[in-house]
C-alpha cells in the first residue's frame, strides 16, 4: 500500500536538476477557487546537491514562478523531496493568476494562439474578474490552471511550461 503523504503550508521541497543540483519551492497556500489546489512558489537559485540552504535566505531570494499543483502526487512520484519547513515569505495576498477558456482545439478549427478573453483572480477570491485583454500588471499574472507535477519539474528545469495554452500578445 502506498505511503500517505502529508503536506502543510510552509513545507519546502527540492527538485533534482539534470546536472545533479537542486532548486526549491515552497507550499504557500491552498486556492479554493482552483479545485482547492496547492499553490507553490518556486525559486530561481540553484544549489549544489551537497548544499543545504538556509531557508530564510532561500525564501528571500529571487522568485521564479507561482503555480497550482498537487504536491502530494509529486512526492509519491519521487519528483519532489520534502526538505523542511519555514513560515511563508513574502506575503501571498497580492499574487495574481490568469486564465482563459480559449484553449483546446475543436475538430477542423485552428487553436486560439492569442486570447483576448482573460480573467484574473487572487488566492481565495470568491469570483474571477473578467478583464478581456491583459494589460499593465495583469500581464505579470501566472497561468492559474492546476499543473501536473511532471510539468512543474519541466518548468523548474527549463523556465517554461511544455503545454499549449493561449498567450496574450
Amino acid at each position: 500500500m502506498a505511503k500517505r503523504v502529508i503536506t502543510k503550508i510552509g513545507d519546502i521541497f527540492s527538485i533534482i536538476l539534470d546536472n545533479g543540483n537542486k532548486k526549491y519551492f515552497q507550499y504557500i497556500a491552498n486556492d479554493l477557487t482552483q479545485l482547492n489546489s496547492d499553490v507553490i512558489r518556486s525559486f530561481k537559485r540553484e544549489y549544489s546537491k551537497e548544499e543545504r540552504p538556509d531557508f530564510k535566505e532561500l525564501l528571500s531570494g529571487e522568485i521564479d514562478f507561482h503555480a497550482h499543483t498537487p504536491i502530494n502526487i509529486g512526492v509519491k512520484q519521487n519528483l519532489y523531496t520534502q526538505e523542511g519547513k519555514h513560515e511563508v515569505y513574502p506575503d501571498i495576498k497580492n499574487l495574481l493568476f490568469r486564465g482563459t477558456n480559449d484553449y483546446g482545439q475543436k475538430t477542423g478549427e485552428e487553436r486560439i494562439k492569442i486570447s483576448s478573453n482573460w480573467y484574473i483572480w487572487k488566492i481565495g477570491d470568491e469570483k474571477f474578474t473578467s478583464v478581456g485583454k491583459l494589460t499593465s500588471e495583469n500581464r505579470k499574472a501566472e497561468i492559474g490552471v492546476v499543473i501536473p507535477p511532471f510539468m512543474i519539474v519541466e518548468r523548474v528545469k527549463t523556465g517554461k511550461f511544455n503545454f499549449v495554452y493561449p498567450d496574450f500578445e
